[in-house]
């Protein structure tokens, strides 16, 4: 007996193969370097991990915007713009926080340096992400 039903099997082409490859592996580069900022020796405080929430949260509301908003209309739409300006705060809160952590001298500035390093990278795969997989075509996101 079959618990599952599969109504279409869609085939990956290799480009989005080698593109999600690639994204994974900027994912665990940036993970890496807030692994290396919290676990070294020389540093040894865990704080910077505060920041996996700002990476989970930070593609939520461009998310929701994108199911809700009808992408025909060439105008801009509200719920875009409030979208885009959490997603703003969200990131712009995951830089920010290092440094006052290392201002207030919770943590060494070596590791705010390596969480920094370990931002940009993972952002900006984020942001990748978005940009091969927002569109509406037979591939994308939206059918995960």
């Amino acid at each position: 007996m079959c618990f599952f039903r599969v109504d279409r099997i869609t085939t990956v082409p290799k480009e989005n193969k080698t593109t999600l490859i690639s994204l994974s592996f900027g994912g665990a580069i940036g993970l890496m370097f807030l692994m290396l900022g919290c676990a070294l020796p020389v540093y040894d405080k865990y704080w910077p991990l505060f920041l996996l929430f700002f990476y989970i949260l930070a593609p939520i509301p461009y998310g929701i915007s994108r199911r809700i908003v009808d992408d025909t209309d060439s105008a801009s739409n509200a719920c875009k713009e409030l979208a885009l300006f959490l997603t703003t705060g969200i990131v712009v809160s995951a830089f920010g926080l290092p440094i006052i952590f290392a201002r207030a001298d919770v943590i060494a500035w070596g590791a705010c340096a390596l969480v920094l390093t370990g931002n940009v990278v993972i952002f900006a795969t984020i942001l990748g992400f978005f940009l091969v997989f927002g569109s509406n075509d037979d591939f994308s996101w939206q059918q995960w």
